[in-house]
């Protein structure tokens, strides 16, 4: 396993989307979350999505936006099978929130499913409010929103 200190965090290029692609199940498991990851959001908020990327390649990364309203929202946040549970995820958020914040992000979202209770508890871990909005999704279609203030420096995280 690599130490988190040996992964450098970068704004993603389209290359870097290609190989989280073809190596999704290392990211997702057996979900398929292919769809989501649009080429737009890094073309066009290449600033804002970042990849941890080490010797060998990608270990996570973080597709994410801020609003015309101030909000930095983290569309989709992964780590590699091999890269969990060393504090990589907490960092991408960390480098995330600076980035959003240098594009005048005052506070954070993200979303995930009501099943999702890994995505669930690290976002709590990582200080967001979380609350079940039902129909999110469309008819019948809940999800999880998560909010937080952004943190005003990056020692908060």
């Amino acid at each position: 396993m690599i130490a988190v200190m040996d992964v450098a965090i970068t704004p993603a290029e389209m290359a870097d989307l290609h190989e989280v692609l073809r190596d999704h199940s290392r990211y997702w498991g057996e979900r398929d979350l292919k769809s989501l990851h649009l080429s737009c959001l890094v073309q066009e908020f290449g600033s804002t999505c970042l990849v941890a990327r080490a010797a060998d390649g990608v270990r996570g990364y973080v597709i994410g936006f801020v609003t015309p309203t101030g909000t930095g929202y983290v569309h989709l946040i992964a780590t590699r099978d091999d890269a969990r549970g060393i504090g990589l995820g907490r960092r991408l958020y960390a480098a995330f929130a600076q980035a959003a914040r240098g594009h005048g992000a005052e506070r954070l979202k993200a979303i995930t499913s009501v099943g999702n209770a890994g995505s669930i508890a690290f976002h709590r871990g990582l200080g967001f409010d979380a609350r079940t909005v039902e129909d999110y999704n469309g008819p019948g279609r809940p999800m999880v929103v998560f909010e937080r203030p952004l943190p005003s420096t990056d020692a908060a995280w």
